[in-house]
């Protein structure tokens, strides 16, 4: 069974069951307060008979009654009747008056319950009875003897309401109750069934779309409307997909350019294998110094390679509160070492702010790496930090070969190399590095250069947690 199924059976089923319980529990109340007000006015009626026989006296005399069907009969002519209320009075068992017509129950008809209230006419309990009868059903009564002590006949005056039809207003009630209760359920499930599809069209839809997913194909998405729960689980999904095609995307990016440049030495390898003249003692030698280099290059290649792929990782980076001067400070200490150059600090800012320091660290020593190789003995080389703004720049300036203006879009790319760079050693993968870093921090890494005039690499990160000094202190080395 579907889920939307489901759901709209539960809802229904509790809305039936609670208006069942709400409607029988009305119904039973409303027939007890029916029975209740049909006892009230027979004993309303049994106390108006008594003070009329206290305090009555006969019309036609002026005086009091002195016989008994005198009496019943003034009673029965000065009484009217409720809607379903019948009267009759007897004399000696035998039907003396009727009510007058127009009455709707007429007790007189009922034969089978005549016989039986003359029979009961000696006793003198007067209270509500009720009785079963095929003529009138259920009727409710109760039967008042009258007598005279000047007149031996013995009287009975009865009283008695006909309990389905004082009934038969709360039986309509609950009768169109119960239509309303099943065209409310019917529109209930008409809401219900679109609601609920319109709440679980993320699902079919994110049913559908993993369906369509493959290995190679990574493209589906949920289209989102709305705030609730269901939608913010289709955006979650759509993320998840975002984050799984950026994922593979970069593996087969990594693979095709792993595949492409390890081509190149294996190649290499195989070739001066194939040449190689194994009873050539110096031949070996030069091949085996060949082949090692080779596989050097490789194993950095696979080393950079990995690096990229932990870079799409969450946990690459790890920030924390680090002084950026000191930072600074730290990477220029390691870079002297590189090379004869002329090392400078072009900037320096005193602040604290939120980042990895191990991996701009690595990225700072890649871009002076790069300086290193583009640059000769004597030409500078200087790093700097800034706060401009909303951001902290640091920055590997050189004034070595400078770079191209086609060569500038393409630089950070994997295995890309400038004109001015072929030849020189490396595996095309450093500015890939220093650009995977800057966007683990959520930052850019640019470059600024013309031929002849060196390279300006600028690193920019927000300054997310950074409590910055305003005293920017600039030196040189």
């Amino acid at each position: 069974m579907a889920v939307r199924t489901r759901v709209l059976a539960a809802v229904l089923g509790v809305a039936a069951v609670g208006m069942l319980v709400a409607g029988v529990t009305s119904y039973l109340v409303q027939r007890e307060r029916v029975d209740a007000r049909i006892d009230e006015n027979l004993a309303q009626e049994v106390e108006e008979l008594r003070e009329f026989a206290a305090s009555g006296v006969d019309p036609r005399t002026g005086g009091e009654f002195t016989t008994v069907d005198r009496f019943l009969e003034v009673v029965m002519t000065r009484n009217v009747p409720d809607r379903d209320e019948g009267l009759l009075a007897l004399v000696d068992g035998r039907i003396a008056w009727e009510a007058a017509s127009g009455v709707n129950v007429r007790l007189e008809d009922d034969r089978e319950f005549v016989a039986m209230v003359a029979e009961q006419g000696g006793t003198t309990q007067v209270r509500p009875r009720s009785a079963e009868t095929e003529e009138l059903g259920t009727l409710r009564y109760v039967t008042v003897p009258v007598t005279d002590d000047d007149d031996p006949a013995l009287g009975l005056y009865v009283i008695a309401y006909a309990r389905e039809m004082e009934q038969a207003e709360v039986v309509d009630a609950y009768q169109t109750f119960a239509v309303v209760g099943l065209a409310s359920l019917a529109m209930v499930g008409a809401v219900g069934w679109l609601v609920a599809g319109r709440l679980l069209r993320p699902i079919r839809l994110l049913r559908d779309t993993a369906q369509r997913i493959s290995d190679t194909d990574l493209s589906g998405r949920i289209p989102v409307t709305g705030t609730d729960d269901i939608s913010a689980l289709a955006r979650t999904f759509n993320d998840m997909l975002d984050r799984l095609e950026l994922a593979f995307a970069g593996q087969r990016d990594a693979l095709d350019d792993a595949g492409h440049e390890l081509r190149t030495p294996i190649t290499i390898i195989r070739g001066h294998l194939e040449l190689m003249d194994s009873a050539d003692p110096a031949d070996v030698e030069e091949v085996r110094v060949l082949v090692l280099d080779e596989l050097d290059r490789m194993r950095r290649m696979v080393d950079d390679l990995v690096m990229l792929a932990k870079a799409k990782r969450p946990d690459f980076v790890h920030p924390r509160p680090v002084e950026l001067d000191r930072l600074v400070d730290e990477v220029l200490d390691k870079a002297r070492a590189l090379a004869d150059r002329q090392w400078r600090v072009d900037a320096r800012v005193s602040a604290r702010v939120a980042l990895d320091p191990q991996r701009i660290t690595q990225a700072l020593l890649q871009l002076i790496s790069n300086a290193v190789k583009f640059t000769a003995p004597g030409d500078v080389i200087a790093v700097g930090s800034q706060l401009t703004g909303d951001e902290v720049r640091l920055w590997v300036r050189d004034t070595g070969a400078g770079i191209a203006a086609d060569d500038l879009d393409r630089i950070f790319d994997r295995f890309a190399r400038a004109d001015v760079g072929r030849g020189i050693d490396g595996s095309g993968l450093g500015l890939a590095i220093v650009s995977a870093i800057a966007e683990a921090h959520r930052g850019t890494v640019t470059v600024d250069s013309r031929p002849g005039e060196g390279a300006i690499f600028t690193i920019a990160l927000p300054l997310a947690g950074a409590v910055a000094a305003d005293d920017l202190v600039e030196e040189e080395a």
